[in-house]
C-alpha cells in the first residue's frame, strides 16, 4: 500500500523555523546596535554588572544564531539520509560556530570600547572553553528535541494516513457487499430463484432443498462479508459455485461452467465477492443476453509470486476504460488498489473469441 505524504507539514514547520530565525536574528542586533550607539555617544554608562550581562548578550547572538540555523540546516537536510551521521555533523558545527562566534564577539565587544584591545586572545582564551561546552549541551539538546519532535508528527502523519486508507477500504467493502446483497434480493432474482424452487419441489425435492440452502448461504456471505477484509479462495469459490448453481436452476443448459482451480491455491487470500463479482458480470451480460447461453469458465494459477483468477466467456467482450467507480467491477478495481497498491489489478483482454476478466495479486 501507499506511504503518506510529509512534505507539506514538514515545509510548514521549515517555514515558520526559518522566519522565526530572522526575526530573532533582527531583533538581537537591533538592540545590539542601539546599545553601542548609546555607548559610544556616552549617553549611557555600564556598571561592571552591566558589562558582564552585555558580554554574555554579545556572546550569545553570536554563537546562538549562526548555531540554530545550521542545526536547523543540518536536521532538515540530513536527519532522513544519514541519521548515524547527523549527530557527529551537529557537534561539528556547532563546535565551529562556537569559535567563530567567540572570535567575533571579542572584537565587538572591543570595538564598543568596553575592553582594550591587548586583552583580545586573553579572553579568548578564558571564555572559548565554556562557550563551546555550553553550545555542545544546548546545541545537541536542542537538536534531539527537534528530531524526535519530527518523528513523532511523521509517525502520527503515517498512522493517520493508514487508519483513512483503512477506512476507505471497508466503505468500499461495505459498497461491494451491498451491491452484492442488492443483486440478491432484487425483486427479479429472488422471483425467478424461488419460482425455481416452487417447481422443483414437486418433481425434485431434493434439488429444491440444495436450492433454497444456497440461497441462504449466498445471503449469508454478503451480510458477512464487511468483516473481513480477505477470505480464503476456497470460501469464495464455494460462494461462486453456490451462485452458478442457484442461475442454473433458472436458465438450465443455457448456462455452462467449469471451475479450474488448483487446491494449492485454496488457502490464498482473496478480496471477498471478487470472483462472484466477475462472474456475476458474465451471466447478467452474456448468459441472459442470449438465446443459446453462454460458457463461463473459471480458471486459477500461480507463479513467480503472483496469483492469477482468470473468469472467460464467449460474450462480445467490454472495456474496463468504460467502467464506472460505482459499478461492480469499478468497486473491486478499487478495492485492489488498495489492498495490494501496485500488485493487484484487473484485466480485460479477448482471447480465442472469448472475454477473459483477469484478477492478478501479489501471492
Amino acid at each position: 500500500m501507499p506511504m503518506p505524504n510529509l512534505s507539506g507539514k514538514s515545509e510548514l514547520d521549515t517555514g515558520f523555523t526559518a522566519i522565526l530565525l530572522r526575526v530573532m536574528w533582527r531583533v538581537c542586533a537591533a538592540t545590539l546596535i542601539v546599545v553601542a550607539v548609546l555607548l559610544t555617544l556616552g549617553i549611557i554608562r555600564l556598571s561592571d554588572t552591566g558589562i558582564t550581562v552585555l558580554t554574555a548578550f554579545v556572546y550569545s547572538i553570536t554563537i546562538a544564531t549562526p548555531s540554530a540555523f545550521l542545526l536547523h540546516l543540518l536536521g532538515h537536510r540530513y536527519t532522513e539520509q544519514y541519521p548515524r551521521l547527523v549527530v557527529l555533523m551537529q557537534a561539528l558545527a556547532l563546535l565551529c560556530t562556537a569559535t567563530i562566534g567567540c572570535l567575533a564577539a571579542g572584537l565587538l565587544l572591543q570595538v564598543i570600547g568596553l575592553y582594550p584591545s591587548n586583552t583580545y586572545w586573553l579572553r579568548f582564551k578564558a571564555n572559548f572553553a565554556f562557550g563551546v561546552v555550553v553550545t555542545l549541551v544546548i546545541g545537541l539538546g536542542m537538536a534531539t528535541y527537534q528530531t524526535l519532535r519530527f518523528k513523532l508528527q511523521t509517525t502520527m502523519l503515517e498512522l493517520r494516513t493508514r487508519q483513512v486508507e483503512q477506512e476507505r477500504a471497508y466503505k468500499l467493502l461495505a459498497e461491494a457487499q451491498l451491491s452484492s446483497l442488492e443483486s440478491r434480493i432484487h425483486p427479479h432474482f429472488l422471483f425467478n430463484t424461488l419460482n425455481s424452487i416452487a417447481a422443483l419441489i414437486p418433481s425434485d425435492p431434493l434439488r429444491a432443498e440444495d436450492t433454497l440452502s444456497r440461497l441462504a448461504s449466498l445471503l449469508r456471505f454478503s451480510l458477512n462479508a464487511n468483516n473481513n477484509r480477505l477470505v480464503p479462495l476456497s470460501q469464495e469459490l464455494r460462494i461462486v459455485r453456490d451462485y452458478l448453481e442457484i442461475e442454473k436452476t433458472r436458465f438450465g443448459a443455457r448456462l455452462r461452467y467449469e471451475i479450474a482451480v488448483p487446491e494449492a491455491l485454496n488457502d490464498v487470500k482473496v478480496p471477498p465477492l471478487a470472483l462472484q463479482s466477475l462472474v456475476e458480470n458474465s451471466v447478467k451480460h452474456v448468459v441472459s443476453q442470449r438465446a443459446e447461453g453462454a460458457t463461463i469458465q473459471l480458471i486459477g494459477s500461480a507463479g513467480a509470486g503472483r496469483v492469477r483468477l482468470e473468469v472467460a466467456d464467449d460474450g462480445p467482450g467490454f472495456s474496463l476504460g468504460a467502467i464506472t467507480p460505482e459499478h461492480g467491477l469499478g468497486n473491486l478495481v478499487a478495492r485492489l488498489e488498495l489492498l495490494y497498491g501496485g500488485d493487484g489489478r484487473l484485466e480485460v483482454v479477448r482471447e480465442n473469441e472469448k472475454t477473459i476478466v483477469r484478477l492478478v495479486f501479489s501471492a
